[in-house]
């Protein structure tokens, strides 16, 4: 606030406060705003690397299922206990893999942690500028 004396009336130094703290509050809101569609827009690049690299995986997944399936039937199982048996593996593979992820996702940190710390900051600044 440059240009400012201290004869200012207490009624203008509360509204010079306040202008000011709208100012601030609109900036932090702007922070926020631009934190969370950052993480938000970094979260699904990384969402659909992992999808298309899920689909490729399994396309190969299929195929080496059916070679096994294949050689299980081939060396004398019945084909369908060969696919069950199969099959019932890959079912409990997957039912790690998926518990997996699913803590993974659980520890993911969506919140705007430097917009909550220049909100403490400004809070703190504020409680300074009324005392």
């Amino acid at each position: 606030m440059q240009g400012r004396t201290d004869d200012r009336s207490l009624g203008e130094l509360f509204a010079d406060l306040a202008r000011d703290m709208g100012i601030l509050v609109r900036q932090e809101v702007g922070l926020a705003t631009t934190e969370m569609t950052y993480k938000a827009s970094r979260l699904g690049q990384d969402l659909a690397v992992v999808a298309a690299g899920a689909l490729v995986l399994y396309a190969g997944l299929l195929a080496i299922i059916a070679t096994i399936i294949i050689g299980l039937a081939t060396a004398g199982l019945p084909w369908w206990l060969a696919a069950l048996l199969v099959g019932l593996i890959v079912i409990g593979v997957g039912g790690v893999i998926l518990q997996r992820g699913i803590n993974s996702l659980k520890h993911a940190d969506l919140a705007p942690r430097q917009t909550m710390e220049t909100l403490k900051e400004d809070t703190q600044w504020a409680k300074e500028q009324m005392t």
